[in-house]
């Protein structure tokens, strides 16, 4: 699926299923809480803090993917293309990084 089809069938699930968008204030605190959940299950499982038992069933890429719908709410309902916006970004990141990492000692 690409970017462009994504948004289209989050703003076709959202018109149909779930009646309408959030407003984008509550999508915003949405976003936040789910990049908190995707956060505390990487810390557990790539960090030092050990599993909570009802965390252990926590699935990283369905937190994931619901970060990234969100996302992609907020996208749909304040007219951003993701992918133009993906693409700019690349550019932006060609220029100002080019060489930055390159010569990061941190990284080597």
């Amino acid at each position: 699926m690409t970017i462009e089809e994504a948004q289209k069938k989050v703003d076709e699930w959202i018109n149909t299923v779930g009646v309408r968008y959030f407003n984008e204030l509550t999508n915003m605190a949405i976003l936040t809480e789910e990049v908190g959940e995707l956060a505390r299950i990487i810390a557990r499982k790539y960090g030092e803090q050990s599993f909570k038992e009802s965390d252990k069933n926590k699935d990283l890429g369905d937190e994931m993917a619901d970060v990234l719908w969100v996302l992609i709410c907020l996208a749909n309902q304040t007219g951003i293309d993701l992918t133009q916006a993906l693409e700019r970004n690349f550019e932006k990141k060609n220029i100002r990084d080019k060489d930055r990492h390159k010569g990061n000692e941190k990284l080597k």
